[in-house]
């Protein structure tokens, strides 16, 4: 237990770092060495201490002993490093319009009553005759029963394990798990959203992996793979700058892709989409983007004469299956990224518009208005630390409701809008989908006990 200081605030845990973190409002909970005050990150905050902590050149985000710093740059992991074959600087990036991209962005704070009525007016006026209500499809899939049921998994456990497993389940009911194609994590973590897939497709043939996620990430599950029939293969770069149709594996044995993730951070969705559709043809300009394969048609493939390699190469086909992608974060969207642009420019939006929807968002997931300090307190005390990485993996909003309308729109009514607001961005790429020969869908997986961003977004070929 938490040791109480005055004022209310948990002291440090026992054996962990007495450095308070203001932003989180309690105590930092690493690990300590044996007769430290302080960890090595926080080392600075010790006064006794000779040896000096400074940022480190390549990754501000983290510290290095002063006297260390050489030793530190030969291996620190934001060293550079050189360049994969399928990284091709911004190509899911978008186009830059200079005009659009000119627009000052104006916080929500800043605006008047009257401006966040108008743009409110606006987005229902841009939502009429649109579904803004998903299908609810919280399923579930036997492969995940053993460890739902394992009382070892704690509560933080279970509600992603319960994710996982409705994932999969709405994946089976596409007929999207199954053998002979490519699973692609985008923002894939520690990849175990894959390793469920895996554990579903056991006595599945020709089943590949390829995840993708920009940062080095401890505790991977991947590596539980190794001596199994499926191909785990780790792709450590930004979707932004990822050529799929570069990869090896993709280029030699021509499989199927279905795209998968887990909360898919903001503007992530959007490039993954990207990375996905826009790149199909190597010419571009002959034929619609990329090849569509329904998973049906796969054995009258199967028993199609052999495409030499060399042809694969000069098509560059890249054949999408299906997407089952949770989405969240859409506070932090970006117009260039976006791949919704041309359904607001059909409504009569536009990147200013879309700021401000996006910052506008966060507030379907901020209602902890609601929520007393003593709870959130008490929250804050009994997240472990392996939670905290995973929630920093997504970023809360800045954004803050302004006075002006927090004292005339409840906390349900804010809330309610800021649904609205994401609806609108994923009708956008539902209508991006939809144009390039999908069926596209946004369904409810989980309930909002579990994760207030609950949506998942399904796309199969028509």
């Amino acid at each position: 237990m938490a040791e109480t200081v005055s004022g209310g605030v948990a002291g440090p845990l026992p054996g962990r770092c007495a450095f308070y973190v203001v932003k989180k409002k309690r105590y930092c909970k690493m690990v300590v060495g044996r007769g430290k005050t302080f960890c090595g990150e926080h080392a600075n905050a010790d006064k006794e201490s000779e040896r000096k902590r400074i940022p480190c050149p390549l990754d501000p985000k983290h510290t290095v002993f002063e006297d260390s710093l050489a030793k530190h740059l030969k291996k620190c992991n934001s060293k550079e490093k050189p360049k994969p074959v399928y990284y091709v600087k911004d190509i899911n990036a978008g186009s830059i319009n200079e005009e659009e991209d000119a627009v000052d962005e104006v916080s929500i704070t800043d605006r008047t009553r009257e401006e966040l009525d108008d743009l409110i007016g606006r987005m229902k006026t841009a939502l009429q005759g649109l579904s803004i209500k998903p299908v609810s499809g919280i399923l579930s899939h036997p492969a995940l029963n053993e460890a739902l049921n394992d009382p070892k998994n704690g509560n933080f456990a279970f509600k992603h394990l319960k994710q996982q497993a409705s994932i999969l389940g709405n994946m089976e009911a596409l007929e999207l798990l199954g053998p002979h194609r490519c699973y692609v994590e985008f923002g894939a973590g520690k990849g175990k959203l894959s390793h469920w897939i895996h554990v579903a497709l056991q006595k599945a043939e020709d089943v590949h992996f390829l995840l993708v996620e920009r940062s080095s990430t401890r505790f991977k599950v991947d590596g539980k793979h190794k001596n199994t029939d499926s191909a785990f293969d780790r792709l450590q770069v930004d979707i932004q700058h990822l050529d799929l149709r570069k990869v090896p594996i993709l280029r030699e044995k021509g499989l199927p892709v279905i795209a998968v993730g887990k909360h898919l951070c903001g503007a992530a969705t959007d490039l993954a989409l990207r990375c996905l559709f826009e790149h199909g043809l190597k010419d571009e300009n002959s034929q619609p983007p990329t090849k569509r394969i329904k998973l049906s048609e796969r054995a009258e493939e199967e028993a199609a004469p052999d495409i030499p390699a060399e042809d694969k190469e000069i098509r560059g086909e890249l054949a999408v299956s299906g997407v089952a992608i949770a989405l969240c974060c859409h506070h932090r969207c970006d117009w260039r990224h976006y791949v919704g642009k041309e359904f607001f420019r059909e409504r009569g939006l536009g990147p200013r518009e879309f700021a401000a929807f996006q910052r506008m968002s966060s507030w379907a997931t901020c209602g902890m208005s609601r929520v007393s300090h003593a709870q959130k307190k008490s929250l804050q005390e009994n997240v472990s630390i392996t939670e905290e990485e995973e929630q920093a993996e997504h970023e809360e909003s800045d954004e803050t409701v302004p006075d002006n309308l927090n004292s005339a729109v409840s906390a349900e009514e804010r809330e309610h809008i800021g649904r609205l607001c994401k609806m609108l961005i994923d009708h956008g790429r539902l209508h991006y989908l939809q144009q390039r020969g999908f069926k596209s869908n946004l369904r409810y997986y989980t309930g909002r006990d579990v994760s207030l961003e609950n949506v998942l977004l399904t796309a199969v070929p028509v």
